[in-house]
């Protein structure tokens, strides 16, 4: 059975979620932070990781 979590990456200055992706939930203990381009705020910014509901 595999670890990997999906998860969305959200835009911490407008908080839309732009990215989508996967991190082994056993080897990875801290929530993921990436510098990621966001479309609504046309520039590039830092993502946070976020669950994904429903």
């Amino acid at each position: 059975m595999s670890q990997d979590r999906l998860l969305r990456l959200k835009c911490k200055d407008c908080k839309n979620a732009n990215y989508y992706t996967s991190k082994n939930k056993k080897k990875v203990e801290r929530k993921i932070e990436l510098k990621k381009f966001c479309k609504t705020c046309k520039k590039t910014t830092m993502h946070k990781e976020a669950k994904i509901t429903g």
